[in-house]
């Protein structure tokens, strides 16, 4: 049976909120600069810094949960990339986190877990990198795993409206609680409203 979770969707929340002003910073001053990974993929400053925040609040508020992430600090530890570690901790001191490179690859490699506990978070610091790249719709998937079932999920997504017909509107944070149904805020805050789906 799931609690009520109280505490995690808080922290969530406003890590999510956080993650989400720092990846509008790097998408409104976009360039094509982004690494590429092993299997080729993109990974821009947003990626790292939106994982850095998020796996730093999960850290302070539940230090014992494993995180399950899709970056590791590997490729900002080169040399040729440490321009690119700079501008990591530049966004991040953009939103009041003032940290040191090597704060901030702990951070990043908070999400390197690879083995499943009972209870377990996982993260897509951004879920759909191409799409961001493109200054398009991009979400912040953060979900809490317990015995095996999505108890928690979150998605932060700041290109999309809280209002379909009101395009300004944009920045919504849609999440859920097990057995407590789907709600949906504007990223700025306010009231959650629920939302259904309808057959």
């Amino acid at each position: 049976m799931s609690g009520s979770y109280t505490e995690e969707l808080k922290v969530a929340q406003e890590a999510i909120r956080l993650a989400a002003q720092v990846c509008q910073s790097v998408q409104h001053a976009i360039t094509t600069e982004s690494l590429a990974k092993k299997d080729k993929s993109p990974v821009t400053v947003a990626d790292f810094a939106s994982q850095a925040v998020i796996c730093r609040a999960l850290q302070a508020a539940f230090p014992d949960d494993p995180v399950i992430g899709e970056e590791d600090s590997a490729e900002l530890k080169t040399d040729e990339a440490a321009p690119f570690l700079e501008k990591v901790q530049s966004e991040l001191g953009q939103v009041g986190i003032q940290a040191d490179a090597d704060e901030i690859c702990a951070w990043i490699d908070r999400g390197g877990s690879h083995e499943y506990a009972s209870r377990f978070w996982t993260l897509d610091p951004i879920d759909g990198t191409k799409g961001f790249l493109r200054g398009e719709q991009y979400a912040i998937s953060l979900a809490l795993i317990v015995d095996g079932k999505i108890d928690v999920a979150l998605l932060g997504c700041p290109n999309l409206p809280l209002d379909p017909a009101n395009p300004e509107s944009a920045g919504t944070l849609l999440f859920a609680v097990r057995g407590q149904g789907a709600w949906q805020v504007s990223l700025a805050g306010g009231d959650p409203q629920q939302i259904r789906c309808s057959a």
